[in-house]
């Protein structure tokens, strides 16, 4: 049966890679850091990496390696079990208690992963009689959860308040129970910032709760890095928050709810991800506890961030690219053309910059792009080097 199924698959395949829309694997020697050694043509080398999620440059902190050693010492490697079994420890209590804090919420549940917690809530908290109200460019994990729920589903254009407004007026007069508005708090493709007072505002007119996907902001995002409800002055409106351990705060692994008490309540008894996925490995917890403490006195590392943003955004329009607007460490590079985009990525990694080119399905047909991310783990001279090699690259491009 499967030599005609591998057929298909290789013809898929191929189009994909005739498309210009194969996505290789680099491979990594090295830890996560603003450097990383990459194989290259076979070859291994140091690059400036300015594609990962490493906001902060925690990821390869001395104090947060520490304590994940010292974790596996205390705690061990992992639980074996699901949580409800016998897959709880007192580093997980301690860690949902610290993050419920930190975003000024009542209560906080792990998950092995933002996508399994985006994937959990939908289902248990709305059915047939609800209706689940979502921003178009949410991530994909937000509509894969949307999916598994049977409420009814409206989407709004990106960050549109009066499309929202909308699709809220239709969910009211259908005569929806309960009304959930979600959106990304930062659009990881763009780098844009969802407006929330505005959402909040609009959701507290229409009697809706208001749930934000937070990945790309906590950390770093709003005076103390508690992301785009502090930014925004909403963190007392915002009922749900969900986020990952694996991007500012360290990134390793690992996501979370926190939300209203009884939300979070009703997420132990029902939410499928967390009732039948092993229980967040203890040294994942341990250590995200220790970044939590440096976030205490992390505004150096924020401020460091911000002037690397503004250094690298205004440089590249200086120098003519097209960058999305903003001032987050998401910089999209456009490009347009997916084997462009490919293309130029790879030339930029032969002068020593590691970046990756987006396109279909990632983004839309015909907007790829090479989506930039900066750290504060950069130098300015760093940044400096990587806006020159762009330069460079699409010289070579037009040759």
């Amino acid at each position: 049966m499967f030599d005609s199924v591998r057929d298909d698959l290789r013809a898929t395949l191929d189009e994909i890679r005739v498309a210009g829309l194969h996505k290789p694997e680099r491979v990594i020697g090295t830890p996560q850091s603003a450097t990383v050694g990459v194989t290259a043509g076979g070859r291994p080398g140091e690059v400036l990496n300015f594609c990962a999620n490493n906001y902060l440059g925690l990821a390869d902190h001395p104090e947060v390696i520490a304590a994940a050693h010292e974790a596996l010492d205390r705690w061990g490697y992992g639980m074996a079990s699901v949580r409800f079994i016998c897959g709880t420890q007192e580093v997980h209590k301690e860690l949902e208690a610290r993050l419920s804090s930190f975003l000024g919420q009542e209560d906080t549940i792990l998950y092995s992963s933002c996508f399994d917690a985006n994937g959990g809530v939908f289902e248990t908290l709305l059915g047939e009689e609800d209706a689940v109200i979502s921003d178009a460019l949410n991530h994909a994990s937000i509509i894969d959860g949307i999916r598994l729920s049977k409420a009814r589903r409206f989407r709004y254009a990106n960050r549109d308040l009066a499309d929202l407004e909308t699709k809220l007026k239709e969910a009211t007069e259908g005569g929806a129970r309960r009304k959930l508005v979600v959106t990304d708090g930062v659009f990881s493709m763009d780098g844009y910032v969802a407006p929330l007072r505005e959402i909040c505002d609009l959701a507290d007119r229409y009697d809706a709760m208001v749930m934000v996907d937070d990945s790309h902001a906590v950390g770093f995002v709003g005076p103390t890095g508690r992301g785009t409800p502090e930014l925004h002055g909403v963190m007392d409106r915002v009922d749900i928050i969900t986020g990952t351990l694996g991007k500012a705060l360290g990134g390793a692994s690992g996501g979370y709810v926190a939300a209203r008490a009884e939300i979070v309540a009703l997420l132990r008894q029902r939410s499928r991800p967390y009732l039948f996925s092993n229980t967040l490995a203890p040294v994942i917890a341990a250590a995200s506890l220790k970044v939590l403490d440096l976030l205490e006195s992390a505004g150096d590392l924020r401020e460091r961030l911000a002037a690397n943003t503004a250094l690298f955004r205004g440089r590249m329009t200086e120098e003519g690219f097209d960058i999305l607007p903003g001032d987050h460490a998401i910089a999209p590079v456009m490009i347009g053309d997916a084997s462009e985009a490919g293309r130029m990525a790879e030339l930029l990694l032969e002068r020593g910059v590691y970046v990756i080119g987006f396109s279909y399905p990632v983004v839309p047909q015909g907007q790829a792009r090479i989506r930039v991310q900066l750290s504060a783990a950069h130098s300015t001279a760093d940044v400096n080097r990587a806006v020159d090699a762009f330069v460079a690259a699409r010289a070579e491009l037009a040759a």
